[in-house]
C-alpha cells in the first residue's frame, strides 16, 4: 500500500529470460500479500545504427519487444492473467527506465542473469544499476537451479 492509502505498484523489469519471467511470479506472490499491482515493463530502442539495419530490412524492434512481454507474461502466469499485473512498452534502456519507473513504485524487482561458475555470482548490469540507484527497495530474483 502506497503512502497515500491507495495500492502500491510493483514495477518488473522483462526481458524474455528465465531470471525475468521468474521476477514476474515473485512480484505477483508479494503482490498478492501487500494488495499491490504488478506493472510488467519490457523495453526496446532503436540501434545506434537503425539507418544500416533499415538499408538491409531489418525493422520491427519495437513489435519485437511487445511478442517478447506477450510471450513472458504467459509463461509467467499462463492465459489466465491476475487482474492485478498490467504490462506495456517502453522505448529506452532498462536501465534507465526501470529507475525512472522506481520513483512511483513501491519495489522493482528484477531477475539476476548471471551465467554459471563464477560468472554466476554476480548481478548483471540492469539489476546492479537499479540496486544502486532506484528511489524504492530492489528484489533481485534467481532463477531456481533445476535438479539434475
Amino acid at each position: 500500500m502506497s503512502k497515500d492509502g491507495s495500492p502500491g505498484k510493483i514495477v518488473v523489469g522483462v526481458d524474455g529470460s528465465e531470471p525475468s519471467i521468474e521476477a514476474l511470479r515473485e512480484a505477483q506472490r508479494l503482490a498478492v500479500v501487500l494488495g499491490a499491482t504488478v506493472e510488467a515493463i519490457a523495453y526496446w530502442d532503436f540501434p545506434p545504427v537503425y539507418e544500416g539495419y533499415v538499408a538491409v530490412g531489418i525493422t520491427g524492434f519495437e513489435e519485437a519487444a511487445g511478442q517478447v512481454l506477450k510471450v513472458s507474461v504467459e509463461k509467467a502466469f499462463g492465459i489466465d492473467v491476475p487482474d492485478n499485473v498490467i504490462s506495456h512498452l517502453e522505448q529506452g534502456h532498462p536501465r534507465q527506465g526501470l529507475i525512472k519507473a522506481s520513483r512511483g513504485a513501491e519495489m522493482v524487482v528484477v531477475g539476476r542473469r548471471g551465467h554459471g561458475g563464477f560468472g554466476g555470482l554476480l548481478m548483471g548490469s540492469v539489476s546492479s544499476a537499479c540496486v544502486a540507484h532506484a528511489h524504492c527497495p530492489v528484489l533481485v530474483v534467481h532463477t531456481p537451479e533445476k535438479e539434475a
